[in-house]
Parts: structure tokens; C-alpha cells; sequence
């Protein structure tokens, strides 16, 4: 299996692990994209409470290589990414390559137990179009049990005691994070050129 090259290095850092991509899948076809807006003044008072023995918490640099698997698997286990995983793997690279090099970005590490089964990159700038890069990521075998609509609620709540009084977050159109996920906590919907997601 192929790897992702580098570019320059800076310093070396955990992220620095590369996503393993199957090149053979890359094709040209142009994505889709919407872009999703939250008023964060209207996120409900009360957090939904996780379940015994999952926490949400802020991520470290120790958690590196598990939280890239999390996002790693999301992408290239999930066929609507096949048109373009090779570009679509590069962004999230850098996306991971950055999380913890200065404080505009969080990372939200869902764990159960020990085990680190979601997560979800936040930058915290106001001025930005893409606030969730990437968004919520749970690994497969605990789909369906509402961690993503939490670790979404988690994030937007972050932000907003980050100063942010509106959120952004930009999804493949035909994705079930824009069918399913990010409408809720009132997410507004508009289309969006794909050259806002990579000046994000």
C-alpha cells in the first residue's frame, strides 16, 4: 500500500505518521460540497450526557497515531470519497499536521475506556469558512448510537466558549454527515465552490 508523501517538515510531531491511501482509487471527478452554519447562541442549555465509561475530552499529542486511524478509516472506509480519496486524504494530512502546533485548534478525542473511537479537529478562528476540519469521525462499530450527534454537540460547544458566536462546517453533499448529522442543533444549509474548502 502506497503512503502519502510528506512535505516540509518543520519539526517532527506525532501527526507526522502518514495515512495509508490507495492510490488506484483516485480519479478526477469534481465534488459536491455544502457548507453548514450553527448559531451557537441557540445550542441547547443542558449537554446530552455520554454513557458510562465514554468520555469526551481534549486530545493530546500522545493520542496522535489512534486519532489518525479514527479519521483515516472514516474517509477511506466510506465509498462517496472514492471519486477523489487521494485529494480528500492530502487535506486531512494537513489538517492533523497542525492540530497541535498552536492554539487555533482543538481535537476532541472520544474514548471508551482507554480506546479512542471518535474524534473531531476544531479550529477555533473566527475568520474562517470550515470551523470542523474534519468533523465528528467514529469508528464503524459504534455507528449508529448517537456518538456522532454528541461529539457534534461537544464541538459546537466548544467553539462557542472559544469566543465564536457562529459555526461552519463543510460536508460532501451526498454524505450522511449533510443528510443526517449537521442539520441538527438548527444547521443551515447552502451550497458551497469546492475552492472554499481548500483555502479552509
Amino acid at each position: 500500500m502506497n503512503r502519502v508523501k510528506s512535505f516540509v517538515i518543520r519539526q517532527p510531531l506525532p501527526f507526522r505518521h502518514k495515512i495509508d491511501m490507495n492510490l488506484s482509487a483516485m480519479h478526477l471527478k469534481p465534488l459536491s460540497w455544502v457548507r453548514f452554519a450553527w448559531d451557537l447562541a441557540k445550542l441547547p442549555a443542558d449537554q446530552t450526557e455520554l454513557p458510562e465509561h465514554y468520555k469526551i475530552e481534549r486530545a493530546t499529542a500522545e493520542d496522535a497515531i489512534e486519532l489518525r486511524k479514527v479519521f483515516s478509516s472514516s474517509f477511506l472506509l466510506d465509498p462517496i470519497w472514492n471519486p477523489a480519496i487521494g485529494e480528500v486524504m492530502q487535506r486531512v494530512q494537513a489538517w492533523l499536521d497542525r492540530a497541535f502546533e498552536s492554539d487555533a485548534h482543538v481535537c476532541l478525542a472520544l474514548r471508551h475506556g482507554s480506546r479512542i473511537i471518535g474524534a473531531a479537529l476544531l479550529a477555533v478562528d473566527p475568520n474562517i469558512d470550515n470551523h470542523l476540519a474534519p468533523g465528528p469521525s467514529i469508528l464503524t462499530e459504534y455507528r449508529n448510537r448517537g456518538f456522532g450527534t454528541i461529539l457534534l454537540e461537544r464541538s459546537l460547544n466548544v467553539l462557542r466558549e472559544s469566543g465564536l458566536s457562529r459555526a461552519t462546517g463543510i460536508a460532501r453533499d451526498i454524505s450522511p454527515v449533510a443528510k443526517f448529522l449537521y442539520p441538527k442543533f438548527d444547521g443551515q444549509v447552502a451550497p458551497v465552490d469546492i475552492a472554499a474548502l481548500l483555502a479552509a
